[in-house]
């Protein structure tokens, strides 16, 4: 019987929720629960403040399917884009550009209400994991590590390696779950039936599927060229280091405690819309922060379909930013006019990154006449 099938038969057993090595949790010191509690209180106040109300995407965008998405970095390197504000949209490749760029706040915005319900479980499953390997196991429903450290050096393939020779059962799922879910209760955002049980289904795609996990299109079967989760996680920049969220112990504890303090902040929004992006402009400005990076993937060639790109054109410029400031895109095989002319060898996806003042620049003089010559006027070379 399948781990999903297993989870889906004790859904409604009362579960010990148990922490690494089956012990039962230990309650925090109530000096750190006054600090977690006053960063989620923060942390809530400013994703209702700055959210609007949610749309359709046609895919839950577990994981992304964007093969090519450390090659940015090395660029980002050159441009000394780092500090400042982080914007991005979809799921966890969001904290691999966080953990490189360092900003003192993370904004993800999404037009899925799904995607922010994504984040708080990754919020949560970052809480209850001091290293990489906690992590991943509470992700994919697997007993933790009995010493933790004992991995702390490992390679990102070690690390998911020894996730996959982890048995799988039932309750040790389960009890996961439980756990993760108690801890995004625990931020304090209000959740309705539905937001918990998507929560759950999210949460489940992982435990059944394990670092093979794809990403998949409502009514589409996954696409041979998507990576799994294990491909994403050992992926490379273009400078051949593995350079994920998960490469290295630091990194990680360094996004943990981002995480913590409440500055991974994730925001229902259009980046075409009326409300979030003008009223993150706004609060940057309160912060005094500029803009550092806005990963926006793949977006802009839906916004061009609907005709609704000058919108968000507008919202990009009205953001705060510096010299600087850059936009990484993503551009996928011929969905075009044909291949990309940074295309690299092997790779389906094609990331893009352009300096918002060129943007701005190319946006004025009318450049940007469609989605075509949006990612090859003014795009920095990989």
């Amino acid at each position: 019987m399948s781990t999903g099938l297993l989870l889906r038969g004790l859904a409604a057993a009362t579960l010990l929720v148990v922490g690494p090595a089956g012990a039962p949790s230990a309650p925090r010191h109530a000096t750190e629960e006054g600090r977690a509690g006053s960063a989620d209180s923060a942390f809530v106040a400013l994703v209702t403040r700055l959210s609007e109300p949610g749309g359709f995407f046609d895919s839950d965008n577990l994981i992304s399917n964007e093969a090519s998405y450390l090659h940015p970095l090395g660029r980002l390197r050159a441009l000394g884009t780092t500090g400042g504000a982080y914007l991005g949209v979809g799921p966890d490749q969001n904290f691999s550009y966080i953990a490189h760029v360092r900003p003192r706040i993370a904004i993800i915005i999404d037009i899925r209400r799904d995607n922010l319900l994504q984040q708080l479980l990754y919020k949560a499953t970052f809480s209850l994991a001091s290293t990489r390997a906690e992590f991943l196991a509470l992700l994919f429903g697997r007993m933790p590590p009995t010493d933790p450290r004992a991995l702390a050096g490992a390679t990102p393939d070690r690390l998911l390696d020894w996730v996959e020779a982890q048995p799988t059962d039932a309750v040790t799922a389960a009890s996961a779950q439980a756990r993760v879910l108690a801890a995004v209760r625990a931020i304090g955002l209000p959740l309705d039936a539905r937001d918990t049980a998507t929560i759950r289904r999210f949460h489940a795609e992982f435990i059944e599927n394990g670092p093979s996990l794809r990403y998949t299109s409502i009514g589409r079967p996954p696409r041979p060229f998507y990576p799994t989760y294990r491909q994403l996680v050992t992926e490379h920049d273009l400078q051949g280091r593995q350079a994920s969220f998960l490469a290295r112990e630091e990194d990680y504890r360094w996004l943990r405690d981002f995480q913590a303090r409440g500055l991974v902040v994730p925001v229902v929004g259009n980046l075409a819309g009326d409300k979030a992006l003008p009223e993150i402009a706004r609060y940057l400005r309160e912060r005094g922060d500029s803009l550092s990076v806005f990963y926006a993937s793949n977006v802009e060639q839906y916004l061009f379909r609907d005709g609704i790109f000058p919108r968000w054109a507008e919202n990009l410029l009205q953001l705060p930013r510096t010299p600087r400031s850059a936009v990484i895109r993503s551009y996928f095989g011929r969905q075009w006019s044909g291949p990309h002319p940074n295309a690299q060898p092997g790779y389906f996806s094609v990331q893009l990154v352009q300096r918002v003042d060129a943007f701005a620049e190319q946006w004025k003089k009318g450049a940007l006449t469609d989605y075509w010559a949006l990612v090859t006027e003014g795009v920095e070379a990989p």
